[in-house]
């Protein structure tokens, strides 16, 4: 067993040791749990109160030194449930201290596959139409939940919201899936236009990626997050003229396929 599990549920490191070694030891003295768990005595008490407090761990008095025991682990989803609904009884008034007086224009950097994970949350709760230029079927990056993916398109179904995107061309070769899998509108850039960026605009938030490849946002690829009204409705306007100068997807691929692949000479962009 690992005790870095209960140390994600929300114990310290020698409440988690301590906790693991109750499991496997019933009704023990603090000298046995010390040995079994190598925490020091002097630290045992301490974290012993805590699990107490927590009702993770109870206390046997009898004759003698006190003795304890684990409390079934079932008692460890209650705790987390009940965290839960503290957590959704608060939301609303921190929904609203975070809200009010929101800055309308910022920028902001996201690091790494959790800063990749809160962009996709920024998308879920704008909620607005969505466009995507040079798309690298992303949401497919190791280390991502396909539930973000599927928030996102859930909640654009519910609020029938529309989203458009052009994916690099190396999409269709290198992760075809994502073609159908991700849904809403789409179109392939021309070959020729591979880059190793990614743009997207929704409300008023434009967000780039650098560094990325199809499928892979890497370990420490780098978001910057710039929220300007002007600034969106400008890189939407050109998002539509480059969706408008695009071959469609079908008509892209029977042009490859009668060996006449479009070139970024033959159009207008």
């Amino acid at each position: 067993m690992d005790s870095q599990l209960f140390e994600q549920l929300g114990l310290s490191p020698n409440e988690a040791k301590i906790y693991e070694s109750l499991l496997q030891n019933r009704r023990v003295a603090v000298s046995t749990i010390t040995l079994k768990s190598g925490v020091h005595r002097r630290n045992v008490y301490d974290a012993l109160q805590r699990l107490i407090e927590k009702g993770l761990v109870y206390r046997i008095i009898g004759e003698g030194e006190n003795r304890f025991e684990a409390v079934h682990p079932h008692k460890l989803m209650e705790v987390i449930k009940e965290k839960e609904h503290r957590l959704d009884t608060a939301m609303p008034e921190l929904v609203k201290l975070f809200e009010k007086d929101a800055s309308k224009e910022s920028v902001a950097i996201y690091k790494g596959v959790e800063g990749f994970k809160n962009y996709m949350r920024d998308l879920v709760r704008v909620a607005q139409d969505t466009y995507f230029l040079g798309a690298k079927a992303l949401w497919y990056s190791p280390g991502v939940d396909r539930t973000y993916l599927d928030d996102f398109v859930r909640v654009s179904k519910q609020k029938k919201l529309k989203y458009k995107t052009l994916y690099d061309p190396r999409v269709p070769e290198k992760f075809p899936q994502a073609l159908k899998n991700v849904g809403g509108q789409y179109k392939i850039l021309p070959r020729g236009y591979e880059t190793t960026g990614v743009l997207d605009i929704f409300g008023d938030y434009v967000v780039t990626f650098t560094s990325v490849d199809v499928a892979n946002f890497g370990e420490d690829g780098t978001i910057v997050v710039m929220v300007n009204r002007e600034l969106a409705e400008s890189y939407r306007t050109w998002f539509n003229l480059i969706w408008d100068l695009c071959p469609s997807f079908n008509n892209s691929m029977r042009s490859r396929s009668a060996g006449n692949a479009p070139t970024p000479s033959s159009l207008a962009f």
